[in-house]
């Protein structure tokens, strides 16, 4: 049985790393409308998320084993402050998302099939107010308004989380897009990842139905990163993608009409 389900997952990568998607410049629909340097060290970056005056990223330094929440100053993208969310051996943050006082950020065990803690920080101190056990590991977290929904290693499930920290759903991504970040935004959940090494997505899935309603493909930087390689983080037409690990750069998009 090991065997077949390896042969199985062989035949997928291969399958998947061929289909011949088309060359897409930058974000289909999509505008590049700036480009922004992040003035401070970051690790591996995993995620990102903001708010009106602030730009918090999760990256992982995998040397010393150590996962971190940055922050940095929205007008100026220069670094402010960060704090160490290791957890015993779960160093792995993930996608995070922001909600109201709340940062909430996934860190898990750096491999697939093991388990993770959902933190919820407070966004004014980078204090830990409350902790989530799972029994997965987690990437990404959105925050809805009846709870979280979190992807595990490359999103091939999706955990649905109450207000109180219980599992109340477990849903399956039949999508081939290995999801790197997750949000809510316009009722909708928005999550982006890869689909090869130089070909990605952002897509939008009705919520709670999961009907995916839209999709825009993604190319590469010109440093040949993919664009939905890691951090995602959308406001109305404004999308906003950190591929890059540290020195990393922000890449501000504008969506055409109808691509929200």
């Amino acid at each position: 049985m090991v065997r077949l389900w390896t042969l199985l997952l062989s035949v997928v990568v291969v399958w998947t790393s061929q289909v011949a998607w088309p060359a897409v410049k930058g974000v289909e629909g999509a505008r590049l409308e700036d480009v922004q340097a992040m003035q401070g060290t970051l690790y591996h970056v995993q995620g990102i998320a903001l708010d009106k005056e602030h730009i918090w990223v999760t990256s992982v330094d995998t040397e010393h084993k150590r996962g971190y929440v940055h922050q940095f100053n929205r007008a100026t993208h220069k670094f402010e402050r960060q704090v160490d969310v290791t957890q015993g051996k779960d160093f792995h943050p993930g996608g995070l998302s922001v909600s109201g006082d709340s940062l909430w950020v996934p860190v898990a065990k750096y491999r697939p099939n093991s388990s993770a803690v959902l933190l919820e920080l407070d966004k004014r101190t980078l204090a830990v107010k409350r902790r989530i056990s799972v029994k997965d590991h987690l990437g990404c977290v959105a925050v809805t308004p009846d709870g979280l929904v979190a992807g595990n290693w490359g999103s091939r499930r999706f955990y649905v989380f109450d207000h109180e920290g219980r599992q109340t759903r477990v849903i399956k991504n039949h999508s081939l897009n290995q999801y790197q970040d997750l949000k809510f935004a316009g009722g909708m959940l928005v999550a982006s990842g890869k689909l090869t090494w130089k070909t990605g997505s952002v897509d939008w899935y009705a919520w709670p139905s999961m009907k995916k309603v839209r999709s825009l493909r993604a190319g590469v930087t010109d440093h040949g990163r993919l664009y939905t390689e890691e951090g995602m983080a959308i406001e109305g037409k404004d999308l906003y993608l950190l591929p890059e690990d540290g020195p990393s750069r922000l890449f501000h998009f504008v969506l055409a009409e109808g691509a929200r």
